[in-house]
């Protein structure tokens, strides 16, 4: 699931790489802002947002608590309409179906809709080395495909590039000079594609939902090309997350007022399509042949897990990179997989079951919880994030240095009278690092944090010292309280400051 070559690298460094790269800085800072911002509005214009969020929570606890069952009512339902049902247990078996399905058919061209997970099994790279070509019909990701580049944000996968880039590359692809005006690119790319459609040997396209009751899929798009795909070609290869279903069409309509809202801020989408099975005699359009792989992939792990079986709830709408300061920041690629931000930072290494090697991507949080308040199915990414993290230093792979550091300071702030005298010692030490915003030495734990921001100083007097300060003023102001009183203050204050407060 990791772009090749990236773990080469730390997320450290690439999030380093990221956050000197002003340019990358400024696009994603510009349309996730735009985006979280269509969030807001589409949200507060709904009127009872929380109820639906919780609403659409319920639908997926129940849906996953019952997977098995509604797993296979689709299954039955969808061989029923004509549809060829494949299982895939890993990322390697997924794209080997395909490839054997496009081999059968001897298919020389596959055109593809945006689907994350297509982008998850690498399918691209094992069509192409097959000699299939593989075209994304989606804007985002045809942009992305000529840059060689992975997805940067599960929605908008070219966030990172503005129209100059983009111009650039598609004149390349255009071999002449192409102005950068959107309606001259987009242009462009709709005349180029539209030739790849009539083209075609094999449609492939993702699943937003599966509908247990009726075998159907469902696919949310802007652009139609999703439609295109899934209409034109003779064959059409669906891949599917094993935990994109949902039980009916009824609670479709909750999905369809919670996806659309958090992903770009529209009410509805402008294509919505519903797949049942192949074409039908009386059907003008649609493929003569239907293949749904439905994708474990380290799905099923997580069944039954109580701290993480919730990941599976996900709508891939990511709203939760939009709202998150880091993702703001660092954009999709620091992340060093194919699902990015906090989703991406939870989902990775929990669908790889790779601690050693995805053990530095749950440090790229700051734990705000901005995730698990924009997610419109509540996921708490924030608790999975320290989950991950405590799982990380129970498999050995915590730094030393911090482990002796976290014994320390749990023996000072235990104890009433060593956390005193630590904040006593630090305001004085302090004096020869502290500047006029605060402390700016790049030593130690704080080389990182001060390369891009001031440490704050300890206050002058601690609020324990104004506090105790206050209460002789008091107690010089006030008649002297009833001695029963003040006695059974004093024993309450020697029980919490005995308890370690």
């Amino acid at each position: 699931m990791s772009q090749p070559g990236v773990m080469d690298t730390t997320v450290k460094e690439r999030a380093g790489l990221a956050l000197n790269d002003d340019f990358l800085r400024k696009a994603v800072k510009f349309t996730t802002e735009r985006l979280r911002n269509g969030k807001k509005s589409a949200s507060e214009e709904h009127g009872n947002w929380d109820e639906w969020r919780e609403r659409g929570r319920q639908i997926r606890l129940h849906t996953i608590a019952h997977l098995d069952y509604y797993l296979n009512e689709f299954v039955n339902n969808a061989r029923a309409n004509g549809v060829h049902i494949h299982f895939a247990d890993t990322s390697v078996e997924a794209a080997a179906i395909a490839l054997d399905i496009a081999a059968h058919k001897q298919a020389s061209t596959v055109v593809k809709s945006k689907s994350m997970v297509s982008e998850e099994v690498h399918l691209n790279h094992v069509l192409e080395s097959a000699g299939i070509e593989a075209i994304e019909t989606d804007l985002g990701e045809y942009i992305i495909q000529l840059a060689g580049e992975a997805p940067s944000h599960i929605v908008i996968p070219a966030i990172h590039k503005n129209r100059y880039q983009i111009a650039e590359l598609l004149s390349k692809e255009a071999g002449e000079i192409l102005e950068p005006d959107t309606t001259v690119l987009a242009g462009f790319v709709r005349k180029k594609l539209r030739e790849k459609f009539l083209e075609a040997d094999i449609g492939m396209t993702g699943c937003n939902f599966a509908i247990a009751e009726t075998g159907s899929m469902v696919l949310f798009e802007n652009e139609g090309n999703a439609r295109m795909v899934s209409t034109v070609p003779k064959t059409q290869i669906t891949l599917m997350g094993m935990e994109r279903i949902i039980p009916s069409w009824t609670d479709l309509e909750v999905m369809a007022t919670l996806l659309p809202r958090s992903a770009t801020g529209q009410k509805l989408t402008m294509y919505m399509s519903g797949i049942t099975g192949p074409r039908r005699t009386a059907d003008a359009d649609g493929p003569d042949e239907m293949h749904i792989i439905i994708v474990d992939n380290g799905r099923s792990l997580q069944l039954g897990d109580p701290e993480f079986q919730e990941l599976l709830n996900c709508i891939r709408c990511g709203a939760c990179l939009n709202a998150c300061p880091v993702y703001r920041h660092i954009g999709g690629h620091a992340y060093g997989g194919t699902y990015s931000g906090p989703i991406g930072a939870v989902l990775t290494p929990a669908l790889n079951g790779n601690i050693d090697e995805w053990n530095d991507i749950a440090g790229a949080s700051s734990l705000c919880g901005a995730c698990y308040e924009a997610c419109p199915v509540k996921i708490p990414l924030h608790d999975m994030l320290v989950y991950l993290r405590r799982r990380k230093v129970e498999d050995g792979h915590g730094n030393k240095m911090e482990s002796m550091g976290m014994k320390g300071f749990a023996a000072v702030v235990s104890n009433s009278k060593r956390f005193s005298a630590a904040i006593r010692l630090g305001q004085i030490g302090q004096k020869a690092v502290v500047r006029n915003n605060g402390i700016s030495l790049k030593l130690g734990p704080l080389k990182g944090w001060n390369n891009y921001r001031v440490a704050p100083s300890l206050a002058k007097k601690s609020f324990r010292q104004q506090w105790n300060k206050l209460d002789q003023e008091l107690n010089q102001e006030q008649p002297a309280m009833d001695s029963s009183v003040r006695s059974r203050m004093e024993q309450i204050i020697r029980e919490r400051e005995e308890g370690g407060y």
